[in-house]
């Protein structure tokens, strides 16, 4: 209706030109409708129109000018971008939304490690909803300060009720379709390979045993974590791709997830033959939008995403999914399985979890039963494993302490 604008629509960066095609498709056919694309981190005069389209990495360049533009509604996609306060970008966005009559945000996975993330998010949608963060630390957390929810059921079902959260469940939607399958298949790998890109957290490990100051000791730790999941998927990434092989030689159209650009050289090399579309962070935003085009018309079967650049995607001709490196958080998955459980897929969708016997995986594994209690319990899915919540649980640091405690 003509009460919601002008509006403003905060997208991620490589799906601007999708919410161009999407505006024209279902609200400006006839182009009475005047959009404007914002561009550029330093701000402007903006030309009259009715919607706006700016994506999160310039919103800090347009902190000042947003607020006074006279907008009526704000609309967030992908809104867990704003699940971190602090920043830059989360400053704009609480200015933009405190300025608007009408404030939406759309996500398939507002939370991503923690529930307590769900408090910075739904301050952007009505601020203080849920008290300040003493307060709901208190109420809703294992204590005072506390990240982790406790009770996510709850926490989910009084956001239901109050009108904040409209949660549409896959089989409210979806219900012609058969249920995604879960297959966790380990694989082989090259154990010299891992070895070899292991040996230098052997050092990394005794720099860490003789250290005591807290800040250096987290600094290694990360790095210690993120080089043994490189090394894992490094590791197995010749064998992920025999697996993926076989996938296509039976005609699946397969979208194969991974983490590390090394990993993803691996596969463009072992899968040449197939012509992978891929979608990373070194592809420009018209070659991603390429790749999907070739994928969805047909032109390849096999297309190779990073795991945190799968939000937005519509990629419902995919027939398996793949994940050949595995994500700390739960959410990072069932987000890059819906790229392809979508409105419009009428097949079952196979979701292969491709695991290494060593390495990082089975600790990975392990992490994912708290988390998903966590996700799925405030999201108002049913948690498959609700008793394993705990307050304290931080998965990564005692991921390397059990490497401190044996040999790499």
């Amino acid at each position: 209706t003509t009460a919601a604008y002008p509006a403003i629509l905060v997208v991620p960066p490589h799906l601007i030109r999708n919410w161009q095609r999407e505006i024209e498709r279902f609200l400006n056919p006839d182009g009475r409708l005047r959009v404007h694309v914002i561009k550029g981190l330093t701000s402007q005069p903006l030309p009259e129109a009715d919607i706006y389209l700016i994506h999160y990495l310039l919103l800090r360049g347009w902190k000042d000018v947003l607020p006074e533009a006279g907008f009526k509604t704000a609309i967030f996609d992908e809104i867990q971008e704003l699940r971190r306060n602090g920043t830059g970008k989360y400053s704009a966005a609480s200015l933009l939304s405190e300025s608007c009559e009408n404030v939406i945000g759309l996500s398939g996975t507002p939370i991503y490690n923690q529930g307590g993330e769900i408090w910075n998010v739904v301050n952007i949608l009505d601020f203080h909803f849920l008290g300040d963060w003493e307060s709901f630390s208190r109420e809703w957390c294992y204590g005072y300060n506390r990240a982790m929810v406790a009770k996510p059921e709850l926490l989910g079902e009084h956001l239901r009720r109050e009108g904040l959260m409209l949660r549409r469940l896959k089989s409210d939607v979806l219900g012609e379709l058969a249920p995604k399958r879960r297959l966790v298949q380990e694989i082989d790998w090259d154990d010299q390979v891992y070895r070899e890109l292991m040996k230098p957290v052997a050092d990394q490990l005794k720099i860490l045993r003789a250290t005591d100051d807290p800040s250096k000791r987290a600094i290694i730790e990360d790095a210690i974590c993120q080089q043994q999941r490189q090394a894992t998927g490094v590791a197995k990434a010749p064998y992920v791709c025999q697996f993926v092989r076989a996938l296509l030689d039976s005609g699946e159209k397969v979208l194969l997830f991974a983490h590390h650009h090394q990993v993803m050289d691996i596969y463009k090399q072992e899968l040449k033959a197939f012509s992978p579309g891929f979608i990373t962070g070194r592809e420009t935003t018209l070659a991603k939008m390429n790749a999907v085009d070739r994928f969805q018309s047909g032109r390849t079967d096999v297309l190779c995403i990073s795991l945190r650049a799968a939000s937005g995607l519509n990629l419902q001709r995919a027939t398996c999914v793949v994940f050949g490196e595995l994500d700390w958080s739960p959410a990072v998955h069932s987000q890059a399985e819906d790229r392809a459980h979508r409105i419009g897929q009428r097949d079952s969708l196979l979701c292969y979890y491709l695991v290494s016997p060593q390495g990082s995986d089975a600790d990975i594994q392990e992490a994912l039963g708290l988390k998903v209690s966590q996700f799925l319990g405030l999201m108002g899915e049913r948690a498959p494993t609700p008793d394993l919540m705990q307050s304290d649980a931080d998965y990564a640091r005692r991921y390397v302490e059990k490497l401190l405690s044996r040999e790499v």
